[in-house]
């Protein structure tokens, strides 16, 4: 069974950092792409960061440039999402996805998809 799963989530104050973990079974990510997603209540859902397939090549959303940080361990088939300087707009279901080589933040490029993992950023 293809199953992508996201770890890592929780209660965080503000400035706080979390680190979201993604791991693959059934299928190695070698070849795929990887997205971080996020969907708040009320709002669409947003790409946050991808990484390549190589891991040579990483994209960040507007509003998570120079917090967060995407990674991957192709050995480990697993993908990191390090999360620094949490804001309380930072709420919100987080999902991994796996999909296109070259990555993404446009979620129709990406084949399979985690459950997701809540991240609440409050005090």
């Amino acid at each position: 069974q293809l199953q992508l799963v996201e770890s890592g989530g929780g209660l965080v104050q503000p400035g706080g950092s979390l680190r979201l973990s993604c791991a693959a079974s059934g299928f190695t990510l070698d070849y795929y792409g990887i997205g971080w997603f996020r969907q708040a209540p009320g709002k669409e859902r947003e790409g946050v960061s991808c990484i390549s397939s190589s891991g040579g090549s990483t994209v960040y959303a507007d509003s998570v440039k120079g917090r967060f940080t995407i990674s991957r361990d192709n050995a480990k088939n697993m993908v990191f999402l390090q999360m620094n300087s949490l804001k309380p707009d930072d709420t919100a279901v987080y999902y991994c996805a796996a999909g296109s080589p070259l990555g993404s933040l446009r979620g129709e490029y990406y084949e399979y998809w985690g459950q997701g993992t809540q991240v609440t950023v409050s005090s």
